[in-house]
C-alpha cells in the first residue's frame, strides 16, 4: 500500500510540475480570486489535525488584498494587481502572533508563500503556486461556500474588534444577539445598548451588513473599546467561519474587523 501511495503522490508532483510550465494552463488574474484551501507544499498533501481546517488564503483581485489563515494565525498582505498575468509577490504576508500546540504546518504554509513568485491553473479546479524556477510549491484547491445565515443565530460575544482583542473582565462585556426571524441584532458595545436591523443576500450567503444600529447615550468611563466595536459593525460587509471555530466579520476590502465567539 505504502508503495502505491508513493507512486500516486510522485504522479501528481509530476503534474504539477509540468502545469507550470505549460502554456495551456496560464492563468489570468481573475482565475485566483475568492478563496483557496491550501492542500499541498513541497509535494506533501496537508492533513490538518482532527477538528482543524485547511489553512487557507483569499485573493481579492479587486483591491489587491490577501488575506487567510496559515493553520494557527490569521494572515494579511497585497499584491500588485497591474502585474504580469501569471506572476505574483507574496513575500512580504504578515500576520497575527498567536501561539498554538503545533506550529510546523504554519511554519511551512508562510515559508512556502515567501517563495512564490507565478500562479499556474492546476486541472479543472485547482491552482499551482510556483517559484521563480516553474517548481509547484503549493497547490491551491478552490474553497466552497460554507457558512450560511443560520451560523449566526443566537448570542456571541465579541472577542476582537478593530484588529485588537477585547480586554478580558469588562463590567460590560461587548456582545451582539442575531434574532434571524426578525432580521435583527441585539448587543453592548461596551457601554451602551445597541439594537438595529441586518441585511443580507440570498445570492451571497456569506454578505451581511448592519445600516440601521442605533443606540443608547450613555457616558462611561472608557470609550474606547466601544469606539471601534460601533466603527467595526459599521464597516462589516460579509462573514465567514474562522479556523479554530468562531465567526469572522469582514469589510468591503475582505479585511477581518471583527471576531465573534459562541457565548
Amino acid at each position: 500500500m505504502k508503495k502505491v501511495f508513493v507512486s500516486l503522490c510522485m504522479a501528481g508532483a509530476l503534474v504539477a510540475l509540468s502545469s507550470c510550465r505549460s502554456s495551456k494552463d496560464a492563468a489570468t488574474l481573475s482565475s485566483i480570486s475568492g478563496e483557496w484551501n491550501i492542500i499541498e507544499i513541497n509535494g506533501t498533501a496537508v492533513v490538518p489535525a482532527p477538528n482543524q481546517e485547511f489553512p487557507f488564503i483569499g485573493f481579492d483581485t479587486s483591491t489587491g488584498k490577501v488575506f487567510g489563515n496559515s493553520g494557527c494565525n490569521r494572515m494579511m498582505g497585497s499584491f500588485d494587481v497591474n502585474a504580469k498575468p501569471g506572476t505574483i509577490d507574496l513575500g512580504a504576508m504578515a500576520s497575527t502572533r498567536m501561539a498554538c500546540p503545533d506550529m510546523t504546518l504554519e511554519q511551512n504554509v508562510l515559508s512556502a508563500l515567501g517563495q512564490v513568485k507565478k500562479y499556474k491553473k492546476l486541472g479543472k479546479e485547482n491552482m499551482a503556486l510556483c517559484g521563480s524556477s516553474n517548481r509547484p510549491i503549493i497547490v491551491l484547491q478552490k474553497k466552497a461556500p460554507t457558512v450560511k445565515l443560520s451560523d449566526l443565530s443566537g448570542k456571541w460575544m465579541i472577542s476582537e474588534a478593530g484588529g485588537q482583542a477585547i480586554p478580558e473582565g469588562m463590567e460590560k462585556q461587548p456582545f451582539i444577539e442575531f434574532n434571524l426571524a426578525e432580521k435583527r441584532v441585539h448587543g453592548n458595545a461596551g457601554c451602551n445598548l445597541i439594537n438595529g436591523g441586518f441585511v443580507a443576500d440570498n445570492e451571497n450567503s456569506s454578505a451581511i451588513s448592519f445600516p440601521q444600529l442605533v443606540s443608547t447615550m450613555m457616558a462611561c468611563p472608557d470609550m474606547e473599546v466601544e469606539g471601534r466595536v460601533m466603527k467595526a459593525l459599521n464597516e462589516v460587509k460579509s462573514f465567514g467561519k474562522l479556523a479554530g471555530g468562531g465567526i469572522g466579520l469582514y469589510d468591503a476590502s475582505n479585511t477581518l474587523v471583527m471576531v465573534l465567539v459562541k457565548k
